[in-house]
């Protein structure tokens, strides 16, 4: 038996498995990194970074506003929010005062899939932290009076949202692409859907779903893989292990063009197509892809929008993935009279990546961007402990460094350009927010592509 797999049945932990300190071969997530998959469920997965003075640590639930009845749009981001208003043991001053002493960080974030929740402090404190995280999601006190008051902060947070166009444009598109569908819904949930969630409701989804079958803990810095074994095995320890949420797939249709008139002094337009599922082995291609479409300041879109034509200030494109879709999205924001030039310019770079794919020099700038960016954010725990909890909680899987960078090296620019035909052949939906007056005809056309 592997030394972490004795600590932990000696500490009452049964592990169904223990991935020690990786090897060298192609799919060991690389040295330093340990993993255990408990009897429960729960998968803990550390990195040991000796130098390092500070340690991270999160806890990741594979649930999210796409598993949310309609009823209770917006369930995930509420409860992310009420977690760190208290425990049974705890106030919310108080989970804010044992951060602070230390000089810590922690926050929480809600996705369509998952939701995380992370701390980062010294290194002295992470046990006291691993006790503290604990309690904070496993043990909310759903105080009425709390729920109450982080309600109205909600909608404040919703009411902004509609009041931000580049924000909302976003939101009609991908009600757009994936209409009639959970993926289409915003992740903050409806004014309606939030004032008419109810106590039970919150802590029903809380009970359902924050289960350890649904979690992942991860953690990086100068930590030992044993002692957060330690710390987290009577998390959820009453109760059933629960299970991951049945999702269902979206139809492939789009609704090709949603127009909001607002007396806004731009108008925001967004494009955006079905792009791939965060398993697809063409996920890597896509990345380049977008690098060179408006991903950097390279970019084509940003060259031609912005630094030739001083059409907008802001564009750009950006892909997401998920577990059986995805999406691959370009916004840009212009004056009413410069919007034709705009979407004739996104046109015409689009019209010539698929008719002539990218240029040698375009995907050498692509790789090395794609691959020092990601060195350069790993330098923390922070970085370090993210790129664990979502590979597992996403792909049940933790690449090694040097097994991702060897994925981005290996597209070639035929597969940027196969990658790019299959999602830019497929239908197209367009949003627009701003004083749209009579673009109506020229938005209409360019949904039509």
């Amino acid at each position: 038996m592997a030394a972490a797999a004795a600590v932990a049945v000696a500490a009452g932990v049964a592990v169904a498995a223990v991935a020690a300190e990786a090897g060298t071969g192609p799919d060991s997530p690389g040295p330093g990194i340990e993993r255990s998959d408990l009897t429960s469920g729960m998968r803990v997965v550390t990195e040991r970074m000796p130098e390092a003075r500070s340690v991270s640590v999160g806890m990741w639930f594979a649930v999210g506003s796409r598993d949310e009845p309609a009823e209770v749009a917006g369930a995930s981001h509420f409860l992310e929010h009420l977690l760190f208003k208290g425990t049974e043991q705890r106030s919310a001053r108080a989970i804010a005062m044992a951060v602070d002493a230390v000089g810590g960080e922690m926050n929480a974030y809600t996705s369509r899939e998952h939701t995380a929740y992370y701390l980062r402090l010294p290194v002295a404190e992470l046990d006291a932290g691993l006790e503290l995280l604990a309690d904070v999601v496993a043990r909310p006190a759903f105080r009425s009076h709390e729920l109450e008051a982080e309600r109205e902060v909600i909608v404040e947070e919703i009411l902004m949202s509609e009041d931000t166009p580049d924000d909302l444009v976003l939101t009609a598109l991908y009600e757009s692409l994936f209409p009639d569908h959970p993926l289409g819904r915003e992740t903050l949930g409806t004014r309606d859907s939030v004032e008419a969630m109810t106590r039970d409701d919150v802590a029903g989804f809380h009970a359902r779903w924050y289960r350890p079958a649904n979690l992942v803990v991860a953690a990086a810095g100068d930590l030992d893989h044993d002692q957060v074994l330690g710390a987290v095995d009577d998390l959820f320890a009453v109760g059933e292990p629960g299970a991951a949420p049945e999702r269902r797939a979206p139809a492939p249709e789009v609704v090709p063009l949603v127009a909001i008139d607002r007396p806004t002094e731009q108008v925001h337009v967004a494009v955006g197509w079905r792009g791939l599922p965060i398993d697809d082995d063409d996920r890597y291609a896509l990345w380049v892809a977008n690098q060179v479409l408006g991903g950097g300041m390279s970019s084509r879109l940003f060259q031609e929008i912005r630094e030739q034509r001083g059409l907008a200030y802001t564009v750009f494109s950006s892909p997401s993935s998920y577990s059986d879709d995805g999406s691959l999205v370009i916004y840009s924001g212009t004056g009413p009279a410069r919007l034709p030039e705009l979407l004739e310019t996104v046109e015409s770079v689009l019209a010539g990546l698929l008719d002539d794919g990218v240029t040698d020099e375009e995907h050498t700038v692509a790789l090395g961007y794609l691959e020092g960016s990601m060195l350069l954010g790993l330098e923390d725990t922070g970085s370090r402990m993210a790129r664990l909890g979502t590979g597992l909680t996403t792909r049940d899987e933790v690449l090694s460094v040097d097994e991702h960078v060897r994925r981005i090296r290996a597209v070639t620019p035929d597969d940027v350009s196969r990658v790019l035909h299959r999602v830019l052949d497929g239908p197209r939906a367009v949003a627009a927010v701003g004083p749209l007056g009579a673009a109506g005809p020229v938005l209409e056309a360019f949904a039509q592509g």
